[in-house]
């Protein structure tokens, strides 16, 4: 495998963990894509992201990213769980992790093999 083809599907299983920690890191890491840059640098620039401990409005923004897989085929009962877990969020009574893992059953019932491939919900 070609280092080019290495990092386009590191990014694929990182970017919304990167999303998680540090918007301004998944946007440098956009950029720096789409020049010729090295493997190592790309994951260099992954690394520092998640060394920031992640803000209620970074991990809100990955989360409604991620929710948009399944917005459209959610059941009425998941709409309403997913407006419960992020509005608790918001409030403090929501831990990261029971977003995290409503995320991955949805991902699970719905097959969504992008999210299932994806490190934030491992």
């Amino acid at each position: 495998m070609n280092e080019r083809r290495m990092m386009e599907e590191l990014w694929s299983r990182e970017k919304y963990r990167v999303m998680y920690h540090s918007q301004a890191h998944y946007d440098q890491i956009r950029q720096t894509l789409k020049g010729q840059p090295a493997l190592a640098d790309i994951e260099s620039l992954i690394g520092a992201a998640t060394e920031i401990p992640p803000t209620p409005g970074s991990v809100g923004n990955a989360v409604q990213h991620m929710w948009g897989y399944f917005k459209k085929q959610a059941d009425e009962e998941e709409k309403h769980e997913y407006r419960r877990l992020l509005d608790g969020f918001s409030s403090g009574s929501t831990r990261e992790e029971d977003l995290l893992l409503f995320l991955r059953r949805l991902a699970e019932k719905y097959d969504v093999e992008y999210l299932l491939n994806s490190t934030i919900l491992e």
